[in-house]
């Protein structure tokens, strides 16, 4: 494996094309958008058809009809179309070809599988990997312009090969990935854009693999510089082509200068961050007593590439230390969701001897394991192709055809 040191002098390396097979249909994939909902709205938007695996077709939904989908025993009951209509499972397809489906109000290519979940009611999204991809370049890259292109292409890339990694890994479970940032962002229509459309059809069926199978192929959006290895942030992800590199030009400016998310500032007064605490700590499995009694923070252990592995949080009454990716959960903004990245440093102020304040400067956004998102546009800007900016990412794999 060939170590590519970005932003150098060296060239990275050529990417490796592998022999086309012959032109097949693209596979479906399985996108979990609701499960363990109390219940969730159907239709509103084009004409549906209600169909039973086993009975086939049960009805049909005109445009603007809603319905209602809740649990009833160990199954699924569809409110709004005469009588009640209770089944184990229950596929919601559009009327028209190529037409779409409405849940919670956003519409979708593709069809619905409706059946109970853990709790309440599961709605999974079966559709064309191809169709799916165009909303979730969409949702992950957002409305770029003609000359970050080739970034568009290769996040299309990157995410066709995620999806079929993780569908080679789903089980049993009901579904391949979830709708959101534990899997890959996916709004259906709302977030398509002309040129993700564009980028998934002309990158169709290519993938990354290494030894012939799909790689772990991750991304995240800014880098702040520096990628990170696999292991630290991910447990059991030792791959040769998550390796961390520099992400810098030749001028040693970060590809990803340009993110809105390269530096930044997240403050807490001390009673916002009790309040944070308490709530996220319990939800990672560690004691709350910090919560109530922090009197310290200090950085026990760093990755290679200087980000936070360990931080300790000490009280009067004792010690946690919190590890990896759980630094962001426990850590959250008053805003909600996770702090943007574990590259930090902590100032703390005090009055009377007591934490009063806690500020966190931190650079980059996301795990920054495989690609930058916004390295990968800094690089399309700068002219680089998106076979470039894959290999420069994920060195050594072999950019296959699939199908």
């Amino acid at each position: 494996v060939l170590a590519v040191v970005l932003g150098s002098c060296m060239p990275p390396d050529e990417p490796v094309l592998a022999p086309e097979p012959e032109p097949t249909v693209a596979p479906e994939v399985r996108i979990g958008l609701l499960l363990t909902a109390t219940s969730a709205s159907i239709g509103g938007g084009e004409a549906l058809r209600v169909v039973d695996p086993d009975e086939g077709l049960l009805v049909e939904v005109p445009r603007q009809e809603m319905l209602t989908l809740s649990r009833r025993g160990t199954g699924v009951v569809l409110r709004g179309v005469g009588a009640d209509i209770v089944r184990r499972r229950l596929v919601i397809e559009p009327a028209e070809p190529e037409g779409t489906v409405r849940v919670a109000g956003r519409d979708y290519r593709g069809v619905l599988e409706v059946e109970q979940g853990a709790s309440g009611v599961r709605v999974v999204n079966r559709v064309s990997i191809e169709h799916y991809l165009i909303g979730v370049v969409g949702a992950e890259m957002g409305n770029r312009s003609a000359e970050e292109f080739e970034a568009l292409k290769a996040q299309a890339v990157a995410s066709r090969t995620y999806a079929l990694r993780q569908q080679a890994n789903a089980g049993s479970r009901g579904y391949d990935m979830v709708a959101d940032i534990n899997s890959q962002v996916y709004a259906g229509l709302a977030l398509e854009q002309p040129l993700a459309a564009r980028a998934v059809e002309e990158t169709r069926g290519e993938i990354l693999t290494w030894q012939g199978e799909p790689i772990d192929a991750f991304f995240s959006s800014t880098c702040g510089g520096e990628t990170e290895d696999g292991t630290a942030a991910f447990a059991g992800a030792d791959r040769p082509y998550l390796r961390s590199i520099a992400d810098r030009d030749a001028q040693g400016t970060a590809w990803c200068a340009i993110s809105p998310r390269y530096r930044w500032e997240e403050q807490w007064s001390m009673a916002q961050l009790t309040a944070v605490l308490r709530r996220t700590l319990g939800a990672n499995g560690l004691p709350l007593a910090r919560a109530t009694d922090l009197t310290e923070m200090r950085v026990l252990d760093r990755t290679a590439t200087g980000r936070i592995a360990v931080l300790e949080l000490a009280g009067r009454n004792g010690r946690t230390s919190v590890s990896g990716q759980t630094i962001r959960r426990v850590l959250a903004p008053t805003t909600g969701g996770m702090l943007r990245s574990t590259d930090f440093v902590v100032k703390l102020s005090r009055r009377g001897g007591r934490i009063d304040r806690v500020t966190i400067e931190g650079r980059g956004y996301g795990h920054a394991v495989g690609m930058c998102q916004y390295g990968a546009i800094g690089r399309a800007r700068a002219g680089q192709d998106y076979l470039t900016i894959l290999t420069s990412y994920f060195p050594g794999t072999t950019l296959s055809r699939n199908y």
